[in-house]
């Protein structure tokens, strides 16, 4: 890395040397070093074998850390800068003016969809030497839900791509002419503030997500977009999503089902149940937008989030991707999307359709009985299945109960139901007293609703690892009692708890 920084000392552009430097800090981007921070364990480091050094090319990189760096690697940067300073190392030509950027306009170039932004910032260092930084954020790639712990509103895109160009006029000219000319394109000036506080949320999603869907170079950008990000004014506000509760969505609902789009549609009860799922998709999965429709959404949905999640009869399988084509005629009337949109999202959609057939893989083609699986999952939650399977293996049977001449038939319980469920515990657990069946409850509680998901996470790793599920469940249970109501703590608890070895 020090030797790449001897390139430093041969720009005289402060744009040049910003981008080797973050090129340098983009080396290590993105990979994750066990029980430590790679900021810390690589980043930091460098500061201090820089400093060490003590060479020109080593000042100069240092003179770039202090302004692309983390806000510790900065800190100790530009106390190693000045140190050496201080003992006479020559400081390279562009070091004065490389903080002397400041930002000027924000544009947002849209496609109609929704489905990504090109965020464009211009700025310069002290009116010359004018540059724009170009981000992509991906609104397809957005947070759920805010956050519990900090309370943040969710991410509402992911940055998937960056980069700089010098030739500003030619790039604003070329958007502005996109804009007007491209009916599925939108080009318009925005907040600096907003601006910021979308790239900041975007960011932070990227930053948060393990093996991003990013641009392979988009590393060698992140410090830079990072550091002039933070030069656009304060004070801006993500939108917030609007808030659809059920009589909302059945409103919607209603609505589509009653309309001339939705005529057609034969199995009324398929249709309104698929609905339904399309309606869900947007407000919980799309930043709260169930009218929005565009190809690349059709597609998640069809290919993507129904085979994972949801659990469809065979009528309701077949009727989905017509219930989804006369949603997009319908929605797009009511988004005011252009012709060509329409018409492209529904080709997504019929070209999804064979598709969708081998994605989505009922269990019944597995031999599991639908009646039992329906039992497992009376809200449909697909990925829920192996989870509740794991918690409540003993679904059938007779179970007597202790003290009493009736016995107890498994097959007419209900897993959902806490008292049928510890009747399960009390067959699965003969003579075992209240408190262990307790604990056995609280974590089959847990499993059911998968809270936290760390939790069957870890079961699954330690699964692969050899440990029996009786094993499992009581480590489970022991470090459930150990660590209380503290969520931090439980997450590093199972963290730990994956990498013990099987007994034996």
């Amino acid at each position: 890395m020090l030797r790449h920084a001897r390139e430093l000392l041969a720009v005289r552009s402060p744009l040049d040397a910003e981008l080797i430097v973050s090129e340098i800090l983009g080396s290590w981007w993105g990979h994750r070093v066990p029980g430590g921070d790679v900021e810390e364990v690589i980043g930091e480091a460098l500061v201090g074998y820089a400093r060490r050094a003590g060479t020109p090319a080593a000042l100069a990189l240092l003179t770039g850390i202090a302004h692309l760096g983390t806000l510790r690697q900065a800190s100790r940067a530009e106390r190693a800068a000045l140190e050496l300073m201080e003992n006479g190392v020559a400081r390279p030509g562009w070091a004065d003016r490389v903080g002397m950027v400041t930002a000027e306009e924000c544009f947002v170039s849209r496609d109609v969809y929704g489905d990504q932004e090109s965020l464009v910032c211009t700025y310069s260092y002290g009116g010359a030497d004018r540059h724009a930084l170009v981000v992509l954020v991906d609104r397809n790639k957005a947070g759920a839900v805010p956050d519990a712990a900090t309370g943040r509103p969710p991410a509402c895109g992911m940055v998937r791509d960056a980069w700089v160009s010098s030739q500003v006029d030619k790039l604003m000219d070329h958007c502005r002419r996109e804009g007007r000319d491209n009916p599925l394109m939108r080009f318009e000036q925005v907040d600096p503030r907003d601006t910021r506080a979308l790239l900041r949320s975007a960011l932070e999603l990227t930053d948060e997500t393990g093996d991003p869907p990013v641009n392979e170079n988009f590393g060698s950008y992140h410090a830079f977009v990072r550091a002039r990000v933070g030069i656009l004014p304060p004070g801006g506000r993500l939108p917030q999503p609007p808030v659809y509760g059920r009589d909302r969505r059945a409103t919607i609902a209603a609505r589509f089902l009653a309309s001339d789009e939705a005529e057609e549609l034969s199995d009324r009860s398929a249709a309104s149940t698929c609905v339904d799922r399309i309606i869900d998709y947007g407000c919980a999965h799309d930043f709260g937008r169930p009218l929005r429709v565009s190809p690349i959404k059709c597609e998640m949905f069809l290919l993507d989030w129904l085979p994972r999640k949801v659990l469809l009869s065979p009528a309701e399988q077949e009727a989905v991707p017509h219930v989804l084509a006369a949603w997009v005629r319908w929605a797009g009337k009511r988004t005011s999307l252009p012709d060509e949109g329409v018409r492209a999202t529904l080709d997504a959609v019929w070209d999804a359709t064979a598709e969708f057939a081998d994605a989505y893989r009922d269990p019944s083609s597995f031999g599991l009985d639908r009646a039992l699986v329906a039992r497992l999952l009376p809200d449909g939650e697909l990925d829920a299945l192996p989870r509740r399977a794991f918690a409540l293996p003993f679904l059938s049977g007779t179970h007597r109960v202790p003290g009493r001449a009736e016995s107890v038939d498994l097959s007419g319980l209900d897993p959902s139901d806490p008292a049928d469920r510890r009747a399960m515990l009390e067959f699965e657990h003969p003579g075992a007293d209240g408190e262990h069946l307790d604990a056995h409850e609280r974590l089959t509680a847990r499993l059911w609703d998968g809270d936290p998901p760390e939790l069957w996470e870890t079961a699954q790793a330690m699964l692969d690892a050899g440990h029996e599920r009786h094993d499992i469940l009581h480590r489970l249970i022991s470090v459930l009692d150990h660590c209380g109501d503290g969520a931090e703590a439980l997450r590093e608890a199972l963290r730990a708890l994956r990498h013990e070895p099987p007994p034996g």
